[in-house]
């Protein structure tokens, strides 16, 4: 229950030339537009400044406009934070340091741009960021990014999984690791570089290799307290992909995904029992493919592999921020994000987004009516498992 309803900043509003009130600073997807033929809603709006209670921002209205009756106005005011454009004047104070509050001072108020959830307070999302539990799996160039993106916005406990050594060529786009670091664990070098970077952050590094979809359950399980989510940011074996989808679906665990192949970034959000799985949504990445392949032919042919994938400093971290922000929306809900869904940027065509959804699919192999317990990989497999790199 809102006590003294304002505007949040960065939805502040104004009266257009036609008439309409518009709120949420013009963002395509945050903005909104009112009509206002008789003006009460911009009275209503420009006396939201946290100063009022309802029942007097309602009598103000009603005193300048009198058609509009007591009810209106209260409702007009409930509709507004039910939009995610209001905030409480009169919300409790963080259940944060100062110090805490200080280093998130920068970050709130974009969360707060982004939600459109109904809520008092946008510091209730960074006291979610603190209670979170995030495992991560591949400290490359994806995993590097994304794990110092969740560390300075405050998760509460990471946890990462590597189980690779730091070389030479790494340094070009893996930010965790500097020359000296040339031949050590990427886990132990990692641990050190992310505790630096906010010790108010429980973090934890393991070297392990995941060699198969126990592994992954293993990992999942193995915490003190569930997971919250897993971000799978390794790209070997081909199959982790796959077992991690099983693994997440046997256990109820979001998990985002991310990667590079040349100029093209993705990240995939995926939550069991909403929207498609990870099987869904590759398999309608190949079924929309046209690939002009004749009978036969190997679809390798079209995204052939090499001994490395060509990759800087900027599609790794474009692939990490993704999976970072993509984390922290699912963590946040903010702002509202549909799961079975891979997004992302492609450099070489910048008006050729990457966005594809895909439902539920009834004849998935891993989550539609039927699937048993193990995933059947089948004709997809065979199309290789993913060809995305995030080292």
């Amino acid at each position: 229950m809102l006590v003294r309803p304002r505007v949040k900043p960065e939805h502040s509003g104004y009266r257009a030339k036609d008439g309409t009130v518009r709120l949420g600073s013009v963002v395509y997807g945050i903005g909104v537009e009112i009509e206002d033929p008789d003006g009460w809603v911009w009275t209503l709006v420009d006396a939201m400044d946290g100063t009022r209670t309802v029942p007097e921002l309602a009598e103000l209205v009603c005193g300048a406009h009198p058609q509009v009756s007591v009810a209106d106005a209260a409702g007009a005011v409930a509709a507004l934070y039910e939009a995610g454009h209001l905030e409480d004047a009169d919300a409790p104070a963080p259940d944060l340091t100062a110090r805490e509050q200080e280093r998130y001072s920068r970050g709130v108020p974009l969360l707060r741009w982004l939600d459109r959830t109904p809520r008092r307070s946008a510091w209730q999302m960074q006291e979610d960021l603190r209670r979170s539990r995030v495992l991560l799996v591949g400290l490359g160039g994806t995993g590097g990014y994304a794990a110092q993106a969740l560390v300075a916005s405050g998760v509460g406990h990471l946890r990462c999984v590597d189980p690779d050594t730091v070389g030479l060529s790494n340094l070009n786009r893996q930010p965790l690791y500097r020359e000296r670091d040339i031949g050590r664990s990427k886990a132990e070098a990692a641990e050190e570089d992310l505790r630096a970077l906010n010790s108010d952050v429980e973090v934890t590094c393991e070297r392990r290799l995941v060699e198969g979809p126990g592994d992954v359950a293993d990992l999942l399980g193995s915490g003190a307290e569930p997971y919250d989510l897993l971000l799978m940011c390794a790209d070997e074996p081909p199959e982790v992909r796959r077992w991690t989808n099983q693994a997440c679906l046997e256990s109820g665990t979001r998990w985002v995904d991310g990667g590079y192949r040349g100029p093209v970034t993705t990240a995939g959000v995926y939550v069991p029992g909403t929207g498609g799985c990870w099987e869904c949504v590759r398999t309608s990445e190949i079924n929309r493919r046209d690939l002009g392949l004749a009978p036969g032919q190997d679809p390798a042919v079209a995204s052939p592999r090499r001994p490395w994938n060509p990759v800087t400093a900027v599609t790794a971290g474009m692939s990490g921020l993704l999976v970072a922000h993509a984390a922290i929306t699912l963590l946040t809900g903010a702002p509202p994000l549909e799961p079975g869904v891979m997004f992302g940027i492609n450099l070489g065509a910048l008006d050729d987004p990457v966005l594809l959804r895909s439902p539920r699919q009834p004849d998935c192999p891993a989550c539609g009516t039927g699937a048993g317990p193990a995933v059947d990989a089948g004709a997809i497999a065979r199309q290789r498992p993913d060809d995305r790199t995030t080292g």
